[in-house]
């Protein structure tokens, strides 16, 4: 008697829904031509795809999977872009506080046109928008305030505004596409700046305190709510500004 084993379910398939550690999300010999990149919490063994932590499978088009569990602890992953403290300068080093185990390193040439002629010099308590291009166990993570092409992008220091930590969970949400709804909301009632932190430190600059509150209050009670509740929050947070 033949018994058949049961088949791996397609990725897309388990995509937003919840995986636990020993899952296999995907079975890379039944794939041709594609390339598909792996985020935290997932890892392959040899053509299997499976999961190291307990979380929702999440995928950011066209071709980005990763495990989303909400952890106050950040664990850098390279690619991530991510919020820093500056807590203190060597000759070729920052040393950065990225909300992780431990600190991270901004060496000093890594910015657009770096030479050492023209380091930068960061205040301690200096917020940076940077990049992690370097990530594991054995050494402390590296950043860089350029993107892949070496080009400044949006990285570099964030001036002015207000910065608040919340999960890791609920920064992945605000960077989902499509717009994630509270920030879409948002910005057809409030004109601000944002950046958000995949370690789970937002910043935001606003044209008045008050205006900053409201986003702050927002954002922080978005995440556990539906894209229609977070709608109807944000409305209500309005009529108290005016």
């Amino acid at each position: 008697m033949k018994v058949e084993q049961p088949s791996d379910p397609p990725l897309n398939s388990c995509v937003d829904q919840l995986v636990v550690p020993g899952d296999t999300v995907l079975d890379l010999s039944t794939m041709s031509n594609q390339t598909i990149k792996l985020g935290e919490g997932l890892r392959q063994d040899s053509d299997k795809i499976s999961v190291m932590k307990a979380g929702k499978l999440r995928l950011s088009k066209p071709n980005k999977y990763w495990v989303e569990s909400s952890h106050k602890r950040y664990v850098p992953c390279v690619e991530d872009t991510i919020l820093g403290i500056v807590v203190d300068s060597k000759p070729d080093n920052f040393l950065v506080d990225i909300k992780g185990p431990t600190l991270a390193f901004l060496p000093v040439l890594a910015f657009e046109g770096g030479t050492r002629r023209n380091i930068p010099k960061f205040e301690v308590g200096t917020l940076l928008y940077v990049r992690v291009v370097k990530a594991n166990n054995s050494m402390n993570p590296e950043l860089s305030c350029t993107d892949a092409s070496g080009k400044a992008a949006e990285f570099g220091p964030l001036k002015d505004g207000y910065m608040f930590e919340t999960s890791t969970g609920l920064a992945r949400m605000l960077l989902s596409s499509p717009t994630c709804p509270v920030l879409e909301a948002l910005g057809k009632k409030l004109s601000f700046e944002i950046a958000i932190g995949l370690n789970g430190r937002v910043w935001v600059n606003a044209s008045s305190p008050a205006t900053t509150v409201i986003l702050s209050n927002a954002i922080m009670k978005s995440e556990f709510l539906s894209g229609t509740q977070q709608r109807i929050m944000v409305e209500k947070l309005m009529q108290k500004l005016q």
